[in-house]
């Protein structure tokens, strides 16, 4: 190929064709033949010097190893003619596709050969034809030559006649000569003109309009005329029971037989007069059957069946049971100043109603009482009651407005602290108290000036006023002031009401503290405020929340100053009282003690294992303070079982501390549990003395008389105290038998059990530890049997990996790819097939969206140049108009002008 410009290599490839032009000479050329085959042969030199000269027409793949004489499919395409090719295939059928898009209607001509163009218009009718001829043939079902016999319905066809059911039928007689019956002459054939009376069942006439509706006539008279003979006949019936309606009544009034006279029953006319006899009764019988009318009322009075009420909301409720309290506060007054009582019987009657409505269980109701009445140990009622408290109403709520409470001697509200006088401490303060006045308010008069129980009561914003108002009343009828200062101050009755709620579970808990403080603890008027506390911290938690944490930072406060005066120390307060352990036990009853996390019973919880951890013991009260507090421990962590190492360890020294045992010092002691009261001068003193208390029995011990230091039997106390352990124990290990610690843990604490001088103690304290050692020895072996030592996982042993390179039988790739598992192969071909084929797929549908975009925008670009031709046209019609308007005000200027100068 010649060198430079595009051009000069045409020009160079024209003349080396042969194809330049030459100089005619003088002689002309002859036409012919000839000169055809001349043209074409130029024209196919023409395209292939322009595909020559035009190097994006072909493309060739270079081949990395070319191997003489073989063909590679693809290696030379010719891009643009494939591009344009595919242009030309989608304007055929993806363009019209496009246009047709959002079209309705139209003809489409599918007739056989209509778009085959190869086709002759007579080869097109004879396809149509036989195509047609084909469809025929291929509809019939049945071909009657067969050798088989067609039925229908169980009947041969040979045995049915075509013209059955047409009146053409023809009798045995006539199928020889081939007559026609009369009946059909007579029908089809015009015979006679008659009337087409004589209609059969199988050939049923079709009736006129005229008829149709004088039948519809005919039926609608015979309904008529049966309704009114059945109401004829009801008449006949009430007439008859009219008639013997005197003798139905004489049997619902007949008198009750004279030996059932000592029973309560009523005959169900005791309402009305006794019957007469049927002569006297047809003398005074009324006209107009006025005595049956009379008798119609008296049934109707009769009392029957009424409606429920709607259930009725809360505020409706709440409503409801304040005008009850203060209604009969009303009647209460009246009756001390000795005024008349002006109220109905009806009035008791809706009280009484309201009463046994107030009273019943819902159908809810789990029947899972607050029970208050049982205590462990004799702590106290409510102090070691394992049930939930309840918001449910006191029995002493429903009691009438005239009942009156007991006569006796009511005990004061408020007692004296004894440890309100405790010596400063090192900072020269004084430790807090947990509410905010213990000294005993002045005794005053009841209100009422009576022992009657009055209905309203104003709600308390403080300690001392609800002091006040309880003053003089009975333990057993607090619970029932509270509930009606709850009922009084609904929250949906004024819009104060919900502060004032919501402080009164403030004063009850300071209440509560008061009334288990010493020296007169009262347990069971604790036990019995507990539901309200609780119904009230239900509605109001955050507040009633925020008090207790108080309560307990103060009671952390004051365990931090005993510390600091010495934990050893007499004077020191380090262990909680009965005020303390009432607050620790009502957290346990209010609040969810299994939580991970809780904002009152973690910070309790911790506040337990400190005084439980830190304090040291002096004397039997500490001693039964932290077996209370154990004890508060299993009611904590009944659900969640987490370990409590306070506990354990407290238990185990006060079971040193108390019982006789074989070793000398804490040296000796086996584990590593500490003991910083082993030894000690007080602890020596509270050693069971064997010739006293081994002829006791232990039982469940009076904490309230340990806790406030009243007890008179310290022997007695010691052995129910180490009863006690030995059963907490026994518990705490059932609970941590599955711990993975158990055998480190409790081991030590058998060994110690081991080393005491059961001998010396009671028999029933030797049953109780040898019960307590069989349990531990028992769990410790289950434990040393399941624990099993760490060993190496069996597994099958892992080859070494090795680098051996792979050497194939041969380097060539073709070879490479043949697998010689031909179904592996087949699918490996099928999965590169569909590979190739899903890559060809996307790349046309990419080259049809690039397609149908340029369509669009070709559409789009003569929609605009459309629209800009309008537009210039528009503009050039009105700046000829303007221009038009601005000649014809120049020459009305100049006009204006000329007349002017005239």
């Amino acid at each position: 190929m010649a060198k430079g410009s595009q051009l000069n290599q045409l020009k160079a490839e024209i003349s080396q064709a042969g194809l330049s032009r030459q100089s005619h000479s003088g002689k002309k050329r002859k036409r012919g033949t000839s000169h055809e085959v001349d043209k074409d042969k130029k024209a196919s030199k023409l395209l292939e010097i322009n595909q020559k000269l035009n190097p994006f027409d072909v493309k060739v793949t270079k081949l990395k190893h070319d191997v003489g004489g073989r063909k590679i499919k693809g290696a030379v395409g010719k891009p643009t003619v494939s591009k344009q090719a595919g242009i030309e295939q989608r304007k055929r059928t993806l363009l019209k596709e496009y246009e047709a898009k959002d079209h309705s209607g139209g003809v489409v001509d599918r007739r056989f050969g209509e778009n085959d163009p190869t086709m002759t218009p007579e080869e097109r009718m004879l396809e149509r034809f036989t195509k047609e001829r084909q469809r025929a043939s291929k509809g019939a079902t049945f071909n009657l030559e067969d050798e088989d016999e067609l039925t229908h319905y169980g009947q041969s066809l040979s045995n049915l006649d075509d013209f059955d059911g047409t009146g053409l039928a023809l009798d045995d007689g006539d199928e020889s000569d081939g007559k026609i019956d009369a009946d059909t002459v007579k029908r089809s054939h015009f015979g006679g003109f008659e009337d087409d009376n004589d209609e059969t069942e199988e050939n049923p006439r079709k009736k006129s309009k005229a008829e149709v509706m004088a039948e519809i006539i005919v039926k609608s008279k015979e309904h008529k005329f049966q309704r009114q003979l059945e109401r004829q006949q009801d008449e006949n019936t009430r007439h008859q029971l009219d008639q013997e309606f005197e003798d139905i009544r004489s049997l619902l009034l007949t008198q009750p037989d004279p030996s059932a006279s000592g029973s309560n029953s009523v005959p169900l006319g005791r309402l009305r007069p006794q019957a007469e006899p049927s002569h006297v009764a047809n003398e005074r019988k009324p006209p107009n059957d006025q005595d049956y009318d009379q008798h119609v009322r008296e049934l109707a009075l009769d009392k029957r069946a009424k409606p429920k009420d709607r259930t009725k909301t809360a505020e409706e409720l709440a409503a409801e049971a304040k005008e009850a309290l203060e209604k009969s506060e009303r009647k209460r007054l009246k009756r001390m100043r000795g005024e008349p009582d002006d109220s109905s019987d009806e009035d008791d009657r809706e009280g009484k109603s309201r009463k046994k409505s107030r009273g019943q269980r819902g159908g809810d109701d789990l029947n899972d009482d607050y029970d208050a009445e049982s205590a462990p140990w004799s702590l106290g009622a409510g102090l070691g009651d394992e049930g939930s408290p309840e918001n449910e109403e006191t029995d002493s709520e429903d009691e009438s407005a005239g009942e009156s409470d007991d006569g006796g001697d009511h005990e004061s509200a408020a007692s004296t602290n004894d440890s309100s006088g405790e010596d400063d401490d090192r900072d020269g303060g004084k430790s807090e108290d947990l509410f905010p006045t213990r000294t005993k308010p002045a005794k005053k008069g009841h209100p009422s000036g009576v022992n009657e129980l009055p209905f309203t009561f104003p709600c308390p914003e403080t300690y001392e006023e609800f002091s006040t108002l309880v003053e003089g009343i009975d333990d057993h009828d607090v619970p029932t002031v509270i509930e009606r200062i709850k009922t009084l101050h609904h929250p949906s009755l004024a819009e104060g009401n919900k502060s004032k709620l919501e402080n009164l579970s403030k004063v009850l808990i300071d209440y509560v503290l008061h009334i288990t403080s010493p020296p007169t603890p009262r347990f069971i008027l604790f036990s019995t405020i507990i539901p309200h506390i609780y119904s009230l911290t239900v509605s109001y938690p955050i507040s009633s929340a925020q008090y207790m944490i108080s309560k307990l930072s103060m009671m952390h406060k004051n365990f931090t100053r005993g510390l600091s005066r010495g934990a050893a120390s007499e004077e020191s307060k380090t262990w909680p009282g009965t005020a303390e352990l009432g607050l620790l036990y009502l957290i346990s009853k209010i609040w969810p003690t299994s939580d991970m996390n809780h904002p009152v019973v973690s910070p309790a919880r911790l506040l337990m294992g400190e005084y439980l951890g830190l304090g040291r013991i002096r004397n039997l009260q500490d001693i039964s303070s932290g077996l209370f507090l154990c004890t508060l421990f299993l009611q904590f962590e009944e659900l969640s079982k987490r370990l409590v190492p306070e506990a354990i360890n407290f238990l185990i020294n006060v079971v040193l501390i108390l019982s006789p045992h074989n070793f000398e010092d804490a040296a000796s002691l086996p584990g590593l549990f500490p003991a910083p009261d082993f030894g000690t001068p007080n602890c020596l003193r509270l050693r069971l003395k064997t010739r006293t208390g081994k002829v006791l029995d232990p039982n469940p011990p009076d904490l309230v008389k340990l806790l406030t230091c009243r007890s008179t039997e310290p022997e007695q106390d010691k052995v129910d105290l180490i009863g006690v352990s030995f059963e907490l124990l026994a518990k705490f290990s059932e609970w941590y038998k599955g711990i993975d610690g158990f055998i480190e843990l409790f081991n030590p604490i058998m060994d110690i059990l081991t080393g005491i001088r059961q001998s010396k103690l009671p028999d029933g304290l030797q049953v109780k530890s040898s019960a307590t050692q069989d349990l531990l020895r028992r769990l410790l072996k289950f434990s040393r049997q399941s624990r099993k030592p760490l060993a190496l996982q069996a597994h099958k042993p892992i080859p070494i990996a090795s680098y051996i390179p792979k050497f194939g039988d041969s380097s060539s790739s073709y070879l490479r790819r043949q697998d010689p598992d031909h179904e592996r192969a087949a699918a490996s071909k099928l999965r590169h097939q569909v590979k190739q084929e899903r890559k060809g797929a996307m790349r046309e549908l990419r080259k049809d969206a690039r397609f149908l975009a340029s369509v669009q925008q070709k559409e789009q670009q003569e929609k605009d140049q459309g629209y800009k031709d309008r537009m210039n046209k528009v503009f050039n019609s009105l700046e000829g108009e303007r221009a038009e308007q601005k000649r014809m005000d120049k020459e009305k200027v100049k006009e204006k002008r000329r007349a002017g100068r005239k």
